[in-house]
């Protein structure tokens, strides 16, 4: 048994992330108005010196005054009705003959948890570990997430869920899409590269990590 883990955004998810695509679902299904938009807007003038070019993936403010327990069924119904048709049906294959092959796969991404746990639950992974957004009184805050596992912090996240599985993380395989990935890349015993940015792709092929592509992305 292997500890495999999968990144969400780009990897199972193409395209626009989930998280994006998320909010846009809140706002038609009308969970989210201009008071969200307006804590979104506020938290990028607040927190742009602290986390500058990452403030946007640092921004769950849309999210403020929400129950928790109400954007987890929202999150259940969005991923069942948006993200599973859309996912990349190649990682999915390989998502699966890691589980029929007994392995132990984990989703690993900066998503927030309750995105992670919804994709998770549906692909039937054993674990999801994502973004951890602040909450009080089981309310969302306008506050920066406590976990955001995100490019050299994700190798903190794999070491965790390696040590709860009591698998080595050195002999773990990890899929992801972009360069920030390369972080985990570097600490596990297999990488793949799939449908990579420009400089992972250059990297993949350095390092001679896998780099998974479909038919019809190579014709």
């Amino acid at each position: 048994m292997r500890l495999v883990l999968f990144d969400i955004d780009g990897t199972l998810v193409p395209g626009a992330s989930s998280e994006s695509r998320f909010a846009r679902y809140l706002w038609r299904r009308g969970a989210l108005g201009l008071r969200g938009v307006g804590a979104y807007l506020w938290f990028c003038i607040r927190y742009l010196p602290r986390f500058g070019r990452h403030v946007l993936q640092k921004n769950k403010a849309y999210l403020s005054g929400h129950r928790r327990r109400d954007i987890e069924t929202l999150a259940r119904d969005f991923v069942a009705d948006v993200v599973a048709p859309a996912l990349y049906a190649p990682a999915v294959e390989r998502l699966r003959a890691h589980q029929a092959a007994g392995d132990h796969v984990v989703l690993l991404s900066g998503t927030p948890q309750f995105l992670a746990d919804a994709l998770a639950q549906w692909l039937e992974a054993d674990a999801a570990l994502g973004a951890l957004c602040e909450a009080r009184a089981d309310r969302f805050t306008a506050g920066p997430p406590v976990r955001h596992p995100y490019g050299a912090t994700k190798i903190d996240a794999a070491r965790t869920l390696a040590a709860a599985a009591n698998l080595p993380l050195s002999q773990a395989i990890a899929f992801g899409d972009s360069i920030n990935d390369t972080y985990l890349f570097h600490e596990v015993g297999e990488a793949v590269a799939v449908q990579p940015d420009r400089r992972l792709s250059e990297a993949a092929y350095g390092a001679g990590w896998e780099v998974l592509f479909d038919r019809a992305d190579r014709a």
